[in-house]
């Protein structure tokens, strides 16, 4: 679909400042909110907002539906009375311009033991039939979830707590050894569902207020699922798996230019054939549950809805593998005879082939532009601005990418003369030159990275694909976020149509 000409800022909630090691929905993201609607900005991006696993990543997840309790704050906590104001009076020295997962983890993992503590002490009638409504409106994907978050933390000492390594009964979900288990570890249970409740609590409210602002919410949503995850433990008969539970076939993409083995994510695939026998339920939860959560979804890896690599289970590296044709006609077709016209971007990176463009065309989804992607190369790739089309979104650099200065100054020297002949520029300010570039150009909508609009350089990187540690901490301090960022960006967004005008009440 179409979206209005707009700009907007990708950053994650755990970026934003504050004094409990990571960033959170409390004041800053409130105080984010408010620098959009000053400078006219009408556009949020965000990472996945999914409780994360693995190397901390936010793409994966051990829920598609679930929120990150880490993100909570702890002083929305205490106001609404989750908390006793006690609770925060002594924070530990955690640092202020990253995210060091490790203590911050332990720390926040007791705060939030405490918030439980004390709602079942102090909790009112309205907090407690607020929580009763949302376990009821929630349970098709909570009660699972909570389950198999108390199992993992249970059997963590073993193997991580993967689930396929649980005893055999539990990881085949038999019903009765589920039901007993449940009963003797009620509190664990009840523990991560409550948690839940705080998130959706914190999240609506947030973004409640930023579209009063008249700001939309990006969201994103990684195709694959992580294997060690609820949504994989409770409904295996719709991925391809062996009897133990074990993946037949896994999730990369072949070997490139960029990788002389591709890349072998390792997430298990979808049985597409047994989700079209029930309209693709589960998919079709899934989106209806992230589009509570953000106005806008970005699909990630949305060539895998044409045509995905698809790796036996087996192997060390992506070399082995097959294409395999996906239902991605037939499936958004279900979905928008069922779902109504879907605010999605299509995620459509990397080696785009004409089944991959017919099928985001065929349903108007916007594609993306990365602007760093433009040089060096072909003078006329898909990537210039003058060769876009309006139903796109482009970006300097996404998550993935260096920073636009960082990229800048590692650049061959040819690649930098054509950046700089292109934007009529001497390079002495190229982030910003990139910034404009991106702002005037045709495409629908613009959205710039915060670390590019404070012109940070490598240090700054959110994520190094491939690279294992380290990534997801980078975060801003209070002072860093200035007007003068602010002005500069509203100049080109009235400069270039994209100003966010609300009408006043």
């Amino acid at each position: 679909m179409r979206f209005t000409r707009a700009g907007g800022v990708l950053v994650h909630p755990t970026s934003f400042p504050g004094r409990y090691g990571i960033g959170d929905l409390g004041d800053a993201a409130y105080g984010f909110v408010d620098f959009l609607e000053q400078y006219g900005q009408g556009l949020w991006q965000v990472l996945p907002l999914g409780p994360t696993g693995y190397g901390d990543s936010p793409y994966q997840s051990f829920s598609a539906f679930a929120g990150n309790p880490l993100l909570l704050s702890p002083d929305h906590l205490v106001r609404d009375g989750y908390l006793p104001a006690s609770a925060i009076a002594d924070v530990p020295d955690l640092p202020h311009d990253r995210v060091d997962f490790g203590p911050l983890i332990t720390y926040k993992n007791a705060l939030l033991d405490q918030a439980l503590h004390h709602y079942r002490l102090h909790g009112s009638a309205e907090q407690q039939q607020a929580y009763a409504a949302f376990c009821v409106e929630n349970a098709a994907w909570v009660d699972d979830y909570a389950l198999f978050m108390a199992l993992k933390t249970a059997h963590q000492a073993h193997e991580g707590g993967v689930w396929n390594t649980w005893p055999s009964e539990l990881a085949h979900r038999d019903p009765v050894a589920l039901q007993q288990w449940h009963d003797t570890h009620a509190e664990d249970v009840e523990r991560y569902r409550f948690l839940q409740f705080l998130f959706f609590e914190q999240w609506s409210a947030l973004r409640r207020y930023a579209n009063a602002k008249g700001i939309r919410i990006i969201g994103d949503a990684p195709i694959f699922v992580a294997y060690d995850s609820a949504d994989v433990w409770a409904n295996p008969g719709l991925f391809y798996l062996d009897d133990e539970g074990a993946p037949e076939v896994v999730a990369g993409v072949p070997p490139d230019y960029f990788s002389a083995t591709g890349q072998r994510w390792g997430n298990p695939l979808y049985r597409w054939d047994v989700m079209h026998t029930n309209r693709y339920a589960w998919w079709q939860a899934r989106l209806r549950a992230i589009f509570q959560q953000v106005d806008i979804v970005r699909l990630d890896h949305f060539r895998g809805f044409a045509a995905y690599w698809e790796i036996p289970a087996d192997e060390p590296t992506a070399v082995v593998g097959r294409w395999v044709d996906a239902p991605g006609m037939d499936f958004f077709h279900t979905l928008e005879a069922d779902m109504g016209e879907l605010p999605i971007i299509a995620e459509d990176l990397g080696v785009i082939t004409e089944d991959v463009e017919l099928l985001r065309d065929t349903f108007a989804f916007p594609g993306m532009k990365v602007l760093q992607f433009g040089f060096g190369g072909e003078r006329n790739n898909a990537f210039l601005p003058h060769t876009y089309t309006q139903n796109a979104v482009v970006y300097t650099g996404t998550h993935d990418n260096d920073t636009t200065l960082g990229w800048y100054l590692s650049a061959e020297p040819g690649e930098q003369d054509h950046i700089r002949r292109y934007v009529a520029s001497s390079g002495n300010d190229i982030v910003w030159d990139m910034i404009r570039l991106a702002y005037a150009s045709v495409a629908d909508m613009a959205v710039v990275p915060l670390q590019d609009l404070m012109i940070l350089g490598t240090e700054a990187r959110m994520n190094f694909p491939g690279k294992l540690g380290g990534n997801w901490q980078w975060r801003f301090t209070a002072d860093m976020l200035t007007e003068q960022i602010g002005w500069r960006l509203r100049e080109l967004s009235e400069l270039y149509g994209r100003l966010l005008l609300v009408e006043q009440p």
